[in-house]
């Protein structure tokens, strides 16, 4: 069989061979076998040399168009067998970025933080500052500069946190109100004065349903040239009206604070059933919820920080910021704002 012959012969032969390669191995094998020099290509490549000159260019061109027309077909079915390929990897790689992936929960305050932040602003709207202070405290800004006597029962640690006691001039304690940081105000500030105080407060109570040994307590301060009980009273019935409803009326009963004279207690009346229902869930028929201590701040505590009480003078006032959250969404046990169960606190 001549050159020419084996070259006709396998021009034909490749189409089928090429399109039969089912992978790239395969197609190497057949690339060798069309084109190596064992082929019929490569072996008339070879006998170039020996063909009789007036062949040469006829065999040669056969030889440049098979080899070109087998190459096309290689390099044809090679990009459809990298096709395949990468279709391939793609589907076994496959991310199905449909599927809902694993997400955290947004947060959200805790109810005694939003309580805190709705009774602050209100007193914000009014023009006072919010101060703050430290929580472990000195006795001094804790009880004496409070008008607190060394023989008050509140000074026992019994009843107060103490991280150093003994030493009535050096005493360190966990605060029990957040009324000290009035004190400091008062002693880095002149007059006039219009704080609120939100925070932390420690005390030896035992755990119950209105009772903790950490709570949270706002404080409110205001000094000034003619400030009398009925600023007080103006006061906090706008503050009781804004937080919980424009109908609410406040009431004072007198009561015994050592830093303010006169003291009483306020109370407001109850917004779920406007009157002493028996059966209402959160005044238990008494008509009036008690909200907080307040009076006229006491000479002794504006001369205690350098205040001259002939020139100024002022009230105070401090509520627990638990109480008023439990009242406004029927708590019924102040152990829920620190169980940290879920159930509860998504509620808010």
């Amino acid at each position: 069989m001549t050159d020419s012959s084996r070259l006709d012969e396998a021009l034909a032969a490749a189409p089928a061979a090429v399109s039969g390669a089912a992978t790239l191995a395969e197609l190497d094998a057949v690339e060798k076998a069309l084109l190596g020099d064992t082929s019929a290509i490569g072996e008339a490549r070879r006998s170039m040399g020996s063909l009789d000159p007036a062949d040469r260019p006829r065999v040669g061109a056969q030889l440049n168009t098979a080899t070109k027309e087998i190459q096309g077909l290689l390099a044809s079915r090679l990009s459809e067998l990298e096709a395949q390929d990468e279709d391939r990897r793609l589907q076994d790689e496959r991310i199905d970025v449909t599927l809902e992936s694993i997400t955290l929960q947004s947060g959200s305050l805790h109810l005694l933080q939003q309580t805190m932040n709705d009774i602050v602003d209100i007193f914000v709207s009014l023009g006072y500052q919010v101060a703050t202070g430290p929580e472990a405290e000195l006795a001094w800004y804790n009880f004496d500069a409070l008008n607190t006597p060394p023989t008050h029962p509140s000074r026992l640690e019994s009843d107060t946190m103490y991280l150093d006691f003994g030493d009535p001039a050096d005493e360190v304690l966990l605060r029990t109100h957040t009324s000290p940081v009035q004190a400091r105000w008062m002693e880095a500030n002149d007059p006039p004065v219009y704080i609120v105080v939100p925070g932390k407060t420690y005390r030896l109570d035992t755990v119950d349903a209105t009772h903790l040994p950490v709570f949270h307590q706002i404080e409110g301060l205001a000094v000034d040239e003619n400030i009398t009980f009925s600023d007080l009273k103006g006061t906090l019935a706008h503050w009781a009206r804004e937080f919980f409803g424009p109908k609410t009326k406040v009431r004072f009963r007198p009561h015994f604070f050592p830093f303010t004279e006169p003291s009483a207690e306020l109370d407001v009346s109850c917004f779920a059933c406007d009157g002493g229902e028996p059966t209402c869930r959160v005044c238990k028929g008494a008509g009036w919820l008690e909200m907080m201590g307040c009076g006229v701040v006491d000479p002794n505590v504006l001369e205690a920080v350098g205040y001259d009480p002939a020139e100024v003078s002022g009230f105070a006032f401090g509520m627990g910021v638990e109480r008023p959250a439990m009242v406004r969404h029927g708590i019924n046990s102040i152990r829920h704002f620190v169980d940290n169960d879920l159930r509860f606190l998504r509620q808010f």
